[in-house]
């Protein structure tokens, strides 16, 4: 077995093509702006956060055997994260996320990640039949998993003894798979992190704020839950008690990749050995930040 990393990313790798203009934009709207392709999806946004705190992360998703592929693998290694392990495909094409940002926030996006979606456990390999571990020798250490993988594959995870000791820390991706992680609330060492939105679609219900939906995430059964709500403030849930606080006030000019900038500095922040308190400080920090930054960046 090779030696354990400090934090496994599994999930979506890909490129983000986003569309961002600063001024008000409506259904139909074409206006002035700039447009970037970065290297994105929820699992590398996490891992290249983590690599900025220090940390070692390694990247299990699948990659096309294509010239965007290739590409996309070069600016990982150039950024010094780990992709020994990433599935590459001759069949599937390397996956890819457009989105459209403006003054009054997302105006819409498109995640094709079916490549992922298709290549299935195999993503997984490593960890279940080595060389990182296996069944025998799971792995024990913390993972950062991405919903972005199917309802069987999340299924599979929940109940394998190959992630029957990992930190699991988790993400829906998205609103409109948040419903994926159904499987995963009540896995005893999972932590979720969500917004709003996603935690009324796990309870079936709305919320008004962080502190309610975290209440009730752990009332459904939840080890522990992360709950954002943009400017509003987020909460940290767990049986032993909420923790509610308020973020920095920026001014936003980007969105995409910011729930992704804060669970990495939140985890980055455990791993230094912070407080519930002073970790979640930290993350809301780390996404002020982001969220505030260059829209070229």
């Amino acid at each position: 077995m090779s030696a354990p990393q400090n934090i496994i990313c599994i999930g979506s790798v890909l490129w983000d093509i986003i569309g961002r203009s600063a001024v008000t934009m409506r259904q139909g709207s074409d206006v002035p702006g700039r447009i970037t392709r970065l290297p994105g999806g929820v699992a590398l946004n996490i891992a290249m956060t983590l690599k900025q705190f220090g940390l070692q992360p390694l990247l299990l998703s699948v990659v096309g055997e294509d010239a965007e592929g290739s590409e996309l693998l070069k600016r990982c290694q150039s950024l010094g994260l780990n992709t020994d392990h990433i599935y590459r495909s001759k069949d599937l094409p390397t996956d890819r996320y457009m989105a459209v940002e403006a003054q009054n926030g997302l105006i819409g996006a498109i995640a094709d990640a079916h490549s992922l979606e298709q290549a299935g456990s195999k993503i997984l390999s490593p960890l279940l039949d080595g060389p990182i571990a296996d069944r025998a020798h799971p792995y024990s250490g913390v993972v950062a998993l991405d919903g972005n993988l199917t309802d069987s594959l999340l299924q599979e995870v929940s109940s394998d003894v190959a992630f029957s000791k990992a930190d699991l820390r988790i993400a829906p991706a998205s609103p409109g798979k948040a419903k994926r992680l159904a499987s995963l609330i009540k896995h005893p060492h999972a932590t979720l992190y969500v917004n709003l939105e996603e935690a009324g679609l796990l309870c079936n219900q709305e919320f008004s704020d962080s502190a309610t939906a975290a209440n009730a995430l752990v009332k459904k059964g939840a080890n522990r839950v992360l709950v954002t709500a943009g400017g509003s403030p987020a909460s940290d849930g767990h049986s032993s008690g909420t923790i509610q606080l308020k973020p920095p006030e920026v001014l936003v000019t980007r969105v995409t990749g910011a729930g992704d900038t804060f669970m990495a500095a939140h985890i980055a922040a455990e791993l230094r050995g912070e407080n519930r308190e002073n970790a979640l400080k930290s993350a809301l920090a780390a996404a002020a930040v982001y969220v505030s930054g260059d829209i070229g960046a």
